[in-house]
């Protein structure tokens, strides 16, 4: 996509202008983390679902690619990639901007980014976007959090809570105006290095309003629970 081309050249550019400013007091590192790598069970299906990131600058300014998505039998459900740049305001929060091109089996859509990451008090890990889509007009929010809790030395509970608000109703993507939906996990995880840890868990999620009669015209659920297996790491 030639927009998301001209984007990362253009953060590419000033991250490498950065970098000759501030020389090796503020070296170049990167990072690749992935939340969630799991496989779900409902039913009789199995889906594999993934929530990861990578990232590359400096102190203050970074690229980052956000990745997230659901296949099943070997083929995408849905996916979803960002790519923001990603400026520090504050030691504990990051302003970010970019596109996000979303991949549904009936549509693709892209969208302008501009989102707000870091961590609330508390220790819970925030990540809020707004987007918007200039060729149909949408708009919607998405507020993530999850807060990890010691239990042990190694064992960590993971509670986490993602709610999505759209501007209009979209029958390509089957949603609906206003509270879409929301999904609660919880993850019990064991570090067998800080960087690696298997985990179980379940998420419960549930689809509101007309998102919810989308769901129900076409014969799907509009609700349930999965217990899920998998791993997150980073490295």
């Amino acid at each position: 996509m030639k927009q998301l081309r001209n984007l990362f050249i253009c953060i590419a550019g000033l991250i490498s202008l950065q970098a000759h400013a501030a020389g090796g007091d503020d070296p170049l590192l990167f990072s690749a983390a992935f939340e969630q790598f799991e496989m779900r069970q409902e039913g009789a299906d199995t889906p594999v679902a993934w929530n990861g990131s990578f990232w590359i600058g400096k102190d203050l300014n970074k690229l980052y690619l956000k990745t997230e998505g659901e296949a099943l039998d070997g083929a995408i459900e849905d996916m979803e990639l960002q790519l923001l740049y990603s400026r520090a305001v504050s030691p504990y929060w990051d302003m970010q901007f970019g596109i996000r091109q979303d991949t549904h089996p009936t549509v693709t859509r892209n969208y302008l980014a501009v989102g707000y990451m870091g961590v609330a008090p508390y220790f819970i890990e925030t990540d809020v976007g707004l987007f918007f889509d200039t060729d149909t007009g949408q708009s919607s929010f998405r507020l993530d959090a999850e807060h990890e809790l010691m239990i042990t030395q190694r064992l960590v509970l993971i509670p986490e809570l993602e709610m999505n608000v759209f501007g209009q109703n979209d029958t390509l993507t089957r949603t609906g105006s206003g509270l879409a939906n929301m999904s609660f996990g919880l993850r019990l995880a064991y570090e067998i290095r800080r960087e690696f840890a298997p985990y179980i868990g379940i998420n419960w999620w549930q689809k509101f309003g007309q998102t919810a009669s989308y769901a129900t015209a076409d014969g799907n659920e509009t609700s349930g629970s999965q217990l899920v297996a998998g791993v997150k790491f980073w490295f």
